[in-house]
């Protein structure tokens, strides 16, 4: 939950963000891969969950590491085991449009923004986001 309330401070509701619970996106993650919505990938950094991913075989739902383990190369070693497991010609993620961190390390990895948008609602809240797009190997 450190990397989510770190990523998304300032672009979530500060009251949606206290309330994350780990048991709960865990069971939320364990639902979708038994529903076969993908794959997902664990970084451990000396016996420690460092981060995740989350991915299908033409789509990347999640990315997250520890933020005292951002800047450390991990992100990116992360996102390219992501990216070989991935099939067919290119792929897609969804990004806030606010959340300049992200499109800064995506945009360094390949990705671009193929301009497609939409909106998801938060805590009655409207997030703005914007999908991005690469070609894969």
């Amino acid at each position: 939950m450190a990397s989510w309330r770190a990523a998304y401070a300032g672009l979530l509701p500060e009251g949606f963000l206290a309330r994350l619970s780990a048991e709960e996106r865990a069971s939320s993650w364990e639902q979708r891969i038994a529903e076969g919505a993908g794959q997902v990938l664990v970084l451990e950094e000396g016996g420690v969950v460092a981060g995740f991913a989350a991915f299908g075989p033409s789509q990347l739902y999640a990315l997250y590491l520890l933020p005292e383990l951002w800047g450390l190369g991990l992100g990116r070693a992360l996102h390219d085991r992501v990216v070989e497991g991935m099939s067919g010609d290119s792929a897609v993620l969804w990004v806030l449009a606010a959340n300049e961190r992200a499109k800064a390390f995506y945009l360094r990895q390949g990705w671009r923004p193929d301009g497609e948008t939409g909106t998801e609602m938060l805590d009655d809240v409207t997030l703005e986001v914007v999908r991005f797009r690469r070609s894969l190997p």
